[in-house]
């Protein structure tokens, strides 16, 4: 686990720290998780802060007729930064974890943390990274895919990092069982030439690509998806995750439950 807070500036923290202290009061936090550009290894000086967390919510909450607290969404833009925070219950996000989310995953094993409950977040990482499997492909496969559709109606270098990014974290994380989000780190899955494109998102977020470099970048992010569906049949991981380990983390909520309400 790494200090989230020196991927952000001054200015950033000063902002984050008092909207954060704010959303901890309503709720508690197991992980504050700093992702988006900052966690793929891009970030420009417009970009927003996405704050993705997961909590754990009060029983009582849980088991009413009607129960509530599973989600919990904020965006605010103060003195110039944007705050882009999302928060997950901890019981939605172990099933996710289950069915292969990437998203819930990078929360948990990612990096760039903010704020943790520690003994929480360990025990968390102990009980997932059993519960990691080839399922992991189908999430980065259908992201990608997304972010490439995007690139297609606005062809920004953002998206087409995001692309690269998400690709590479799939094959990666299939290959050798371990998550990373930065692209410094995932070289062996990204071209060579995706300088060109971080030096175009660093000048900021909505630049968009020249139309020939666009259509070269397009059949490089294609390749890049595909090589994730071919990476599957050699991954190291097993085809789902092991029933011992399911229920190792059903049991792992319950202590949780019992032991934080």
């Amino acid at each position: 686990m790494s200090d989230g807070w020196r991927a952000l500036s001054a200015h950033q923290a000063a902002v984050a720290r008092p909207f954060l202290d704010a959303r901890e009061r309503e709720r508690r936090h197991l992980v504050v998780y700093l992702s988006g550009a900052h966690a793929y290894g891009f970030p420009s000086p417009d970009s927003d802060l996405d704050l993705k967390c997961v909590h754990v919510a009060p029983t009582r909450e849980l088991v009413r007729l009607e129960p509530g607290g599973d989600t919990a969404e904020a965006m605010e833009v103060v003195d110039g930064v944007e705050l882009d925070y999302g928060s997950n219950e901890l019981g939605p996000v172990l099933r996710g974890v289950v069915k292969g989310n990437g998203n819930y995953l990078e929360r948990l094993l990612g990096e760039l943390v903010l704020a943790a409950d520690v003994a929480w977040l360990d025990d968390a990482r102990a009980v997932v990274r059993p519960l990691l499997s080839r399922r992991v492909a189908r999430h980065y496969v259908g992201f990608a895919r997304s972010q490439l559709e995007l690139f297609d109606k606005t062809s920004t270098a953002k998206r087409a990092l995001y692309v690269l990014r998400t690709a590479a974290t799939g094959r990666h994380l299939l290959a050798t069982g371990e998550l990373v989000t930065d692209i410094a780190r995932l070289g062996a899955y990204i071209p060579g030439e995706v300088g060109e494109l971080v030096a175009v998102k660093l000048r900021g977020e909505r630049e968009a690509l020249p139309a020939e470099t666009a259509k070269a970048w397009r059949g490089r992010l294609v390749a890049a998806i595909a090589a994730v569906d071919r990476g599957v049949a050699a991954s190291m991981l097993p085809a789902e995750p092991d029933a011992a380990a399911v229920a190792a983390a059903d049991d792992w909520l319950v202590e949780v439950r019992r032991a934080a309400w």
